[in-house]
């Protein structure tokens, strides 16, 4: 039998009519669901009716707050945001009602909500359309964010996501939206919170997230000919973060360098290195690297947008530095010890 390929944005549409399907109180929201602009949705409602996909007015903070309450009173609501900056416009409603009612009321009320969204820059798109909010909403309490990188996990995660009974983000990168793999007929779940290795390696953890995991293979695949072995590790889901997975890795390869399309400070990446040097400093052999946007808004200009945009030139030139770094941290612990001894001996 020939191997079933489906595209990024039709694995995300199935996954979320598996769903329909499972469970009559699921329900679609948002702007144009009808007609699916974007295409996540397109389709559902000659299935399932206008009852179950509701058009909405374009008033982000209305519907989004909106399902707040439908979710408190029993139904699973799945919010097509349609691109990413707009959580700017429904910030409150996500924040502090959605992301905070289960834990208010002692888990009293579930809260079963989606939030999808088109993310990232798209090709000129210009800074109110090319956001990658994932970091911020990181910060978030209450809230689990799930990024996938591969039609299989597109998939598997929306339909986890949509049975989770919390509130979780899910984030489409755009620029993967036509991208085509392996994706099977049945339903089937990828769990919240589990990262995936995406290729094995030795020399150096990479981590990437969404539409830079596949950069990362790339990059990964050239390395090796060059005798650079990369661990091409994807998170999947942000938000609970696959710690074990990360360090795991680190400790095998004593290398860390992590690539994510958003802003260096106080990011993703910013966070997983953090995780890292916390908990795994004796294992690495260099000082890990972040591979991230500058802090500027995204340019509509194209020359400039792939000045501020993460390329594989950009995650090459990273990881390279990283395994032909001298200075160790294994070694300047080493160096911190013999001199601590010295000192000691001395003032004997």
């Amino acid at each position: 039998m020939a191997e079933r390929k489906l595209s990024f944005l039709k694995a995300m549409g199935e996954g979320l009519r598996d769903a329909m399907r499972e469970d009559p109180t699921v329900t679609v929201l948002g702007e144009d669901v009808d007609r699916s602009v974007i295409g996540a949705t397109r389709g559902l409602i000659e299935e399932f009716g206008a009852t179950r996909v509701r058009n909405t007015p374009i008033s982000e903070a209305t519907f989004v707050g909106a399902c707040v309450g439908a979710a408190a009173v029993g139904l699973r609501p799945v919010v097509d945001l349609m691109v990413g900056s707009f959580f700017y416009v429904a910030m409150d409603q996500v924040a502090n009602q959605a992301a905070k009612l289960r834990y208010m009321s002692g888990g009293q009320v579930d809260l079963p909500i989606v939030y999808f969204t088109m993310s990232g820059p798209s090709g000129s798109a210009a800074a109110q359309h090319s956001e990658n909010p994932h970091p911020m909403l990181m910060n978030v309490a209450g809230l689990k964010i799930v990024m996938p990188s591969t039609p299989y996990d597109a998939k598997g995660l929306m339909l986890s996501a949509v049975r989770d009974p919390n509130p979780v983000v899910y984030f489409q990168d755009a620029v993967l939206g036509g991208s085509r793999g392996s994706v099977p007929e049945e339903p089937y779940s990828v769990p919240i919170g589990v990262a995936d290795v995406k290729r094995e390696g030795t020399d150096v953890t990479l981590v990437a997230i969404g539409a830079l995991v596949p950069k990362a293979l790339k990059v990964a695949a050239v390395l090796a000919d060059e005798g650079i072995s990369v661990e091409v590790v994807d998170p999947r889901t942000l938000v609970p973060l696959d710690r074990d997975r990360i360090l795991s890795s680190v400790r095998k390869t004593g290398r860390l360098v992590v690539a994510d399309n958003a802003r260096r400070t106080a990011g993703a990446a910013a966070e997983i290195l953090s995780v890292v040097t916390e908990e795994a400093f004796d294992a690495l052999k260099s000082a890990p690297r972040r591979v991230a946007w500058e802090d500027v808004p995204v340019p509509f200009s194209p020359v400039l947008e792939r000045r501020v945009l993460v390329g594989e030139d950009d995650i090459r030139a990273a990881v390279v530095a990283t395994v032909g770094a001298t200075t160790t941290v294994g070694g300047l612990q080493q160096e911190l010890r013999q001199r601590a001894t010295i000192l000691s001996t001395d003032r004997a």
